[in-house]
């Protein structure tokens, strides 16, 4: 069994946005407050974030997290996907975290990070072991089989990763065609609709619609949604029977075969 926790759903503002007044930022539904995208894959041997966005201190004290963090898979290097890096210091003295990125976003957490993605580092920092992937690279963190994705934000070359049945793709505008080959099968598939207006580097919500439907998945999650996307409850009930919104928290389970 494999499970996926939705530990952030927002975009890079999060929900509320600070200032904003619109019905979403004033939701008192708690699935219209979304923190900065992380997920957390888990086994029962093995535990895997995709990315670690500025909230996640907070995320981990929600869930008031006590297990091992093998790795952490990187989706691209911007702020909202990777400013809590520094915070798995705790989990890194009890073992080496690994992380994994393409070329660039490693290039670029090195220059973020140099007191601890380097050879020789100083007490106290995070134990982390950075490691440079690319597109179809596949592996395993434990007991999970990982597949990268070629993903394009806008014009960036970022990554998706597939874990077992499960894909999770995030920030995506588009995808080349030769990569949807790597996700025959996927039974659960976790991706980004930002909006229903046109955006140049996200996909809108209609656009996960279209693309989980081209998929075949049988259940999709939305994620990586702005305040503009409309109220949680209005916006999910209108959507087809196999695709919903995700929400901070959602915790979701992919049988034994992964």
């Amino acid at each position: 069994m494999m499970k996926i926790t939705l530990l952030g759903t927002g975009t890079s503002h999060g929900i509320p946005v600070m200032g904003c007044q619109c019905e979403v930022c004033r939701s008192t539904d708690p699935r219209d407050k979304r923190l900065r995208v992380t997920a957390m894959v888990e086994t029962e041997s093995t535990c895997v974030l995709i990315d670690c966005g500025p909230d996640f201190r907070q995320q981990m004290l929600g869930i008031n997290m006590m297990r091992n963090i093998d790795a952490c898979l990187i989706t691209h290097e911007h702020y909202d996907h990777v400013g809590g890096i520094d915070d798995l210091r705790p989990f890194s003295y009890r073992k080496d975290v690994k992380l994994y990125a393409n070329d660039y976003a490693a290039t670029h957490l090195e220059q973020r990070l140099p007191y601890c993605l380097v050879k020789v580092v100083y007490p106290g920092v995070p134990k982390l072991e950075l490691n440079r992937i690319k597109p179809h690279d596949h592996f395993m963190i434990g007991d999970i089989p990982v597949t990268a994705l070629n993903v394009m934000h806008g014009k960036l070359p970022i990554l998706g990763y597939r874990l077992g049945d499960i894909a999770f793709i995030t920030d995506m505008k588009t995808m080349p065609d030769e990569e949807l080959p790597l996700l025959e099968g996927v039974k659960l598939l976790i991706v980004n609709g930002l909006r229903y207006r046109e955006h140049p580097t996200h996909q809108t919500i209609p656009e996960a619609i279209a693309f989980s439907q081209r998929l075949g998945t049988p259940e999709t999650y939305i994620i990586h949604l702005c305040d503009d996307a409309g109220l949680h409850a209005e916006v999910d009930a209108t959507l087809p029977e196999h695709i919903h919104l995700g929400y901070d928290g959602l915790a979701l389970e992919v049988g034994d075969n992964c």
